[in-house]
C-alpha cells in the first residue's frame, strides 16, 4: 500500500471515473488505497449516487455534469453500461484535455472501440479495458478495493494506439493487483461470448422458464432449488441494464456462439429421445475433464498452488 505518497509519486494528477456502480466504486477505492492519483473525481448523472459517494468518502469531488467532471483529467474511465458509451463520449468530447487517456470497463469491446473512434477527439487516446471481476451487487456501496486482485484485465487497444497510453492503463490495473492480457477486440468479444455472455443468457432463460410455470410448480421449484439452480439464479440477478446492453452490442459473437450451442443442445435432445446412452456418457465424460481443468486453474483463472506443485 502506497498510502499518502508525495504528489510526484502519483501515477496520475487527476482521474475522473464516470459511473459509480460496483466497478467504478471499486476502482475508486483501489486508487485511494494505493495513492495512484492526486485528485479523484466521481462523475455520475444520479445525484443520489454522488451523495452516497460523498458519504463514503471514496472520491475527492463529485458532480452530475459529465463535461465539467472530466476537465483537466489525465485519465477518464467510463464505468457505464455499454449502450451509454456513445452518449457519454459526445458529452465529454469537448472538455477533454490534450493527451488525456480514455478507458472503459465494459465486457463488449468492438462496439465500444467503434463508438470511441467516432465520437472522441483526435488529441486523446483510447485504451479499452475489461476487468473480469464482479459480483451480483451494484451501487457505490457495493465496491471494495480488492475486487481486481489476481483477476484478468483484458486490454483491446486499436493497432495505432500509442504504446505509452497502453502502458499507463496497464500500470493502473497492475497496481490494482490485476493480471494483464492484450488482445484484438473482436477476439475478446468471441471469447467472452462463450465464457460470460452465453452463461448469463442461459441463466436468465432458465430462471424465466421457471417463472412461467404454473404457480404450484413454481413455488416448489423455488422451495426445492438445488445447487445447480441456485447457481443460475445468482448470475441471473445481475444488472439488467448492463446485460441488455451487452447482448445488444455483442450480437454477432453471441449469435455465433448461441448457434453452436443450439446445435449441441439439439444433439443432446436427440440422444435422450433415442436412448443413446453412449453419446450421453461420452459427452459428460469430456465435459467433466474440462471442468476439472478449469478448477485446476482456480477461481481467478490461474494455476492453483496444488496444480503448480503437481506440474513441478
Amino acid at each position: 500500500m502506497r498510502g499518502e505518497d508525495s504528489v510526484c509519486d502519483k501515477m496520475f494528477e487527476q482521474i475522473s471515473i464516470i459511473g459509480f456502480g460496483l466497478i467504478g466504486s471499486s476502482m475508486a477505492r483501489a486508487i485511494k488505497k494505493n495513492g495512484l492519483a492526486k485528485k479523484l473525481i466521481c462523475v455520475d448523472i444520479n445525484p443520489a449516487v454522488c451523495k452516497k459517494v460523498e458519504e463514503l468518502g471514496i472520491a475527492d469531488d463529485t458532480t452530475t455534469n459529465l463535461a465539467q467532471g472530466v476537465e483537466g483529467s489525465d485519465l477518464v474511465v467510463l464505468a457505464v453500461p455499454v449502450g451509454a458509451v456513445p452518449v457519454v463520449c459526445q458529452a465529454i468530447a469537448g472538455s477533454l484535455k490534450d493527451g488525456a487517456v480514455i478507458s472503459d470497463v465494459g465486457s463488449v469491446k468492438s462496439a465500444v472501440l467503434e463508438a470511441m473512434q467516432e465520437h472522441l477527439p483526435a488529441h486523446v487516446d483510447f485504451v479499452p479495458a475489461h476487468p473480469i471481476a464482479g459480483t451480483e451487487h451494484s451501487g457505490p456501496e457495493a465496491g471494495f478495493p480488492e475486487l481486481f486482485e489476481d483477476r484478468w484485465c483484458l486490454l483491446t487497444p486499436a493497432p495505432d494506439t500509442p504504446i505509452r497510453s497502453v502502458e499507463k492503463v496497464s500500470a493502473l490495473w497492475q497496481a490494482f493487483g490485476a493480471r494483464i492480457e492484450i488482445m484484438e477486440a473482436h477476439h475478446h468479444d468471441l471469447i467472452l461470448g462463450i465464457t460470460s455472455h452465453l452463461p448469463h443468457l442461459i441463466a436468465y432463460t432458465i430462471v424465466d422458464t421457471a417463472n412461467n410455470l404454473e404457480d404450484d410448480i413454481k413455488s416448489e421449484v423455488i422451495k426445492y432449488s438445488a445447487s445447480g439452480f441456485r447457481g443460475f439464479t445468482r448470475i441471473a440477478a445481475s444488472d439488467p441494464t448492463m446485460w441488455r446492453d451487452v447482448f445488444m452490442n455483442n450480437k454477432t459473437a453471441v449469435l455465433e456462439i448461441l448457434q453452436r450451442f443450439t446445435e449441441d443442445l439439439t444433439a443432446m435432445q436427440k440422444a435422450i429421445r433415442q436412448g443413446d446412452g453412449d453419446y450421453l456418457f461420452n459427452t459428460f465424460s469430456r465435459t467433466r475433464d474440462i471442468r476439472r481443468e478449469i478448477m485446476g486453474l482456480g477461481p481467478e483463472g490461474f494455476p492453483s498452488p496444488e496444480q503448480m506443485k503437481k506440474n513441478d
